[in-house]
């Protein structure tokens, strides 16, 4: 199938929803509407109104809503409409989805994924261009994925749902309808947690995730008759694959990370404490970032 991320998205719900009763979704607009970007557009249609639940538009009481249907057997996969919008539930995402598991022993888990685009790039006002992954990746008990295409969209989402911990599953605007690419019909997952080198090379390892894996390989492309450019997509930012990053960049000696987040306290900063942290002596140059 040539979908497009929306598209790629919109079948991982669709088929998870018919293996699994216990998925259930809920959000504002999400119903008849399908979503602001029509994400969920026919699944009320499909499952009906006691599974796919347009909601009040109030992010805390989505997310609360949530971990209780969570921790009571049900798999919640909850949209904010956009990712400013997020911080309200912030709250709810700290104290309590992300620490039941330890708090209750292990009694209680939160399969729990909340989905919500991020970043600029469709020329939105403030609150619908953000880019808030590092207030989440530093947060222990929840994980953090950024799809960067339609195949990978599917396949790590579809890992979400059915992680027995929340998960926070930011979707890229810029990208949802930019290109299309063949996406199995079947179901597959993609390992949370783990990197994926897209393009070989020899010279210097570009990092990234999201919509701007695209321009990396663009760069990559454009460069590749001066400098071979090896392309690392994150897919998970929380926990990221640290040994795909380490064994690429001693391979390499040189590293680039990029994010569209700015730059003080970024995961690119992060990455960089790594690498300087493990692989220092076998820099050929210092860690660029790209924010």
């Amino acid at each position: 199938m040539n979908l497009n991320m929306v598209e790629a998205i919109n079948l991982a719900l669709k088929q998870e929803m018919k293996k699994d009763k216990t998925v259930i979704l809920l959000g504002e607009d999400i119903g008849k509407d399908g979503g602001v970007f029509r994400v969920t557009e026919g699944l009320l249609d499909i499952y009906g109104e006691n599974r796919v639940i347009d909601t009040p538009l109030a992010e805390s009481g989505i997310v609360g809503c949530s971990i209780g249907m969570a921790i009571n057997g049900l798999k919640p996969v909850c949209e904010i409409q956009f990712e400013g919008f997020i911080f309200p539930a912030i709250d709810q995402i700290i104290s309590h989805a992300s620490r039941l598991r330890n708090r209750s022993r292990g009694r209680y888990t939160v399969p729990l994924v909340v989905r919500s685009p991020i970043g600029g790039g469709i020329k939105a006002l403030e609150h619908h261009s953000e880019s808030p992954e590092s207030h989440f990746i530093h947060i222990p008990g929840i994980k953090v994925v950024v799809p960067s295409r339609p195949y990978n969209a599917k396949g790590l989402l579809i890992s979400a749902i059915r992680d027995p911990d929340p998960v926070i599953f930011f979707e890229p605007k810029k990208i949802y309808r930019a290109f299309k690419e063949e996406v199995p019909e079947e179901e597959y997952t993609i390992p949370l947690g783990k990197a994926e080198i897209l393009k070989e090379g020899e010279d210097v390892t570009l990092i990234g995730f999201g919509a701007w894996i695209k321009n990396c390989l663009e760069a990559a492309e454009e460069l590749k008759n001066e400098i071979s450019v090896e392309v690392l997509d994150l897919q998970t930012l929380s926990p990221f694959d640290v040994d795909a990053i380490i064994d690429s960049v001693k391979k390499t000696g040189r590293a680039v990370v990029v994010q569209e987040a700015q730059k003080t306290c970024g995961i690119a900063s992060e990455i960089t404490s790594l690498i300087n942290e493990k692989a220092f002596l076998n820099m050929e140059a210092p860690v660029e970032i790209l924010a």
